[in-house]
């Protein structure tokens, strides 16, 4: 079992340092870029009020409980693995599309950093605290909007590391995981903030301590 983990980390070890070989130079700009990422959305965020830490005034690793007043304020929670699975998804459809790794590496920037900002414009604030499920839903906070940021990095050069298959088997497990034992995932939060289900509201609605009477 060590063995394969070995391999598997040199793997992805290897892809860091080479890149795509011809494009070193390139590669590492990209990568300074990439670094860059996070100081820009964790001041943006900062300025735009949201705190740097749950204002629970603790910074926990993992917070499990998508309805508690600590979901998006800490290190990790269920909605890590969408974040994850971001990264996966860019190298996915860039194997598809046939591009080259510094597009895939400029196309995770990109969206990384502009998913962490648009996703806190007054309007997305809005459309989620539409949906019940994130009714009362203030932003992330800076620490879990960094990190986020960081989780998107680690699912795109774990991917870079699969085969296309391992990649696909990956994604429906990590989406099997968090629909049901955290009850969202990325194809649920899109399709509510696109086109609201009923059926999922209810699924999600199942276990929601404010229709249950717990409290949080």
């Amino acid at each position: 079992m060590a063995l394969p983990i070995r391999h598997f980390l040199i793997k992805i070890s290897f892809t860091v340092r080479m890149g795509s070989g011809d494009n070193t130079m390139l590669v590492k700009s990209l990568y300074g870029l990439a670094l860059l990422g996070a100081p820009v959305i964790g001041v943006t965020l900062w300025a735009w009020g949201q705190p740097l830490i749950c204002t629970c005034g603790y910074v926990a690793l993992w917070e499990g409980n998508i309805w508690g007043s600590g979901n998006s304020q800490h290190i990790a929670d269920w909605y890590t693995l969408s974040h994850f699975l971001h990264g996966v998804l860019v190298v996915l459809v860039g194997r598809l599309l046939l591009l080259t790794y510094p597009v895939q590496l400029a196309i995770a920037i990109v969206t990384g950093v502009a998913w962490e900002i648009v996703e806190h414009t007054d309007w997305v604030l809005g459309q989620f605290r539409e949906l019940t499920v994130y009714q009362g839903y203030v932003g992330d906070s800076v620490l879990n909007a960094v990190a986020d940021y960081g989780f998107m990095w680690s699912g795109f050069f774990v991917a870079q590391a699969l085969a296309t298959m391992g990649i696909l088997v990956m994604i429906v497990a990590l989406e099997i995981i968090a629909g049901v034992f955290g009850r969202d995932n990325l194809t649920m939060t899109t399709i509510q903030v696109v086109y609201p289900l009923e059926v999922i509201s209810d699924y999600q609605n199942a276990v929601n301590p404010r229709f249950r009477g717990e409290g949080e």
